[in-house]
């Protein structure tokens, strides 16, 4: 399974809450978020690989403190993140009987006030887990659990960063977008060479270009540039490791709505353009859910269930979208959609809530070769 979560009702920049978001493991076995007793936040995994979702609350001895955040472990194991008077303070929550039972790892010193530290996505296999500083001019990535030793830093980029992408199913090459010289480009570091930075995704030298998710075992990456229409970002795709130019469709263009992409479904090994790939929409009325191909030529507008926790989802191999959920009366639910697979290009769209028009390759400048991975060593992760 191939899983994100986004929400952005979290934590503000300057800290006034906790983070709320529903984070899924890379697997989809596991989740874990922020939930709300009264007034007091607390820690909660879910189990969702079972025959039935559920969850375990994970109360520590004290309520969870603005900035506080959360991500479930390959083992069901709870990692947070608690920062404190310039330190942030690892700890592993687990069940024990009627309590919770908690081992301190360590903490990542951030005396300067213009360092920010936050984790990034699940990494693949579970066992491990990472964060990233940002300070003025540089950031670093920093292994906060499964070192064995305590949180280490593994790698000091130059420039500010943001977003984090795993391209591979080892946990090795993450995909950071960076921002120097007044534009934000793709790069791709390799924690097992020390941090090594190579470029990886450059459309134009004017152009800000970003990786938005991928999935490992196709290729696919779903990126967001200014490139086709300077100051104004689209979502685009690509695949990685291809000769082919980015393209940016026509039926990702919402009116009046933003979508971000969050889960990708896997296991597509030969074909990308059969990948469903899973949008959150917010529009006028809400958010809800938008299911894309690239081999088609429109988005299919989909219901989010009632208490989305929203942004969060999972694909199946076999093509099943999985949404979690909490309300009153069902704390801890999963929705599954069973999503259309691809259709014919020239297939009627009719039966479209909001239809796209048709896909089209827009004028401007694309690269001969837009996810340049000469310099990165990533030629053997996808089999073309």
């Amino acid at each position: 399974m191939t899983a994100c979560a986004i929400e952005s009702t979290a934590e503000s920049d300057s800290g006034d809450a906790p983070r709320t978001e529903c984070i899924i493991t890379a697997d989809g076995s596991y989740a874990a978020r922020l939930a709300l007793n009264g007034d007091c936040w607390f820690p909660e995994r879910w189990t969702l690989d079972g025959p039935e979702p559920y969850a375990v609350p994970l109360p520590s001895h004290q309520p969870e403190e603005p900035g506080t955040e959360v991500q479930p472990m390959g083992d069901g194991r709870v990692l947070v993140r608690r920062p404190t008077d310039g330190r942030h303070v690892f700890s592993l929550l687990y069940p024990t009987g009627p309590g919770t039972g908690e081992l301190l790892l360590g903490a990542v010193e951030c005396p300067d006030d213009g360092t920010r530290l936050r984790m990034l996505p699940p990494a693949p296999g579970g066992e491990r887990a990472y964060a990233l500083a940002v300070g003025r001019d540089s950031s670093a990535v920093w292994l906060v659990a499964g070192g064995g030793f305590g949180p280490v830093r593994l790698a000091e980029i130059p420039g500010r960063c943001s977003g984090g992408v795993w391209l591979d199913r080892e946990g090795r090459m993450l995909a950071l977008d960076r921002e120097s010289g007044g534009r934000t480009k793709a790069v791709v570091v390799d924690l097992e060479r020390d941090g090594e930075v190579s470029p990886l995704l450059q459309i134009t030298a004017d152009s800000d270009d970003r990786v938005l998710l991928a999935d490992p075992d196709s290729g696919l990456l779903l990126i967001r540039s200014d490139a086709p229409a300077p100051g104004r970002p689209r979502l685009g795709w690509g695949v990685l490791g291809s000769t082919l130019p980015v393209r940016f469709p026509e039926s990702l263009r919402l009116p009046d709505c933003e979508a971000t992409p969050f889960a990708i479904q896997p296991g597509q090994v030969l074909t990308p353009e059969s990948c469903g790939v899973a949008l959150r929409v917010d529009g006028p009325v809400g958010s809800w859910v938008g299911v894309w191909r690239p081999a088609e030529r429109a988005v299919r507008h989909l219901a989010a269930p009632v208490g989305w926790l929203t942004g969060a989802g999972v694909w199946s191999r076999e093509g099943e979208l999985r949404l979690p959920y909490a309300t009153a009366d069902v704390p801890c639910g999963v929705v599954r959609m069973e999503a259309p697979t691809a259709a014919p290009a020239t297939e009627d769209r009719g039966v479209q809530p909001m239809p796209s028009p048709a896909e089209t390759d827009p004028p401007g400048p694309v690269a001969a070769r837009p996810v340049p991975l000469q310099q990165a060593p990533l030629g053997g992760l996808v089999t073309k």
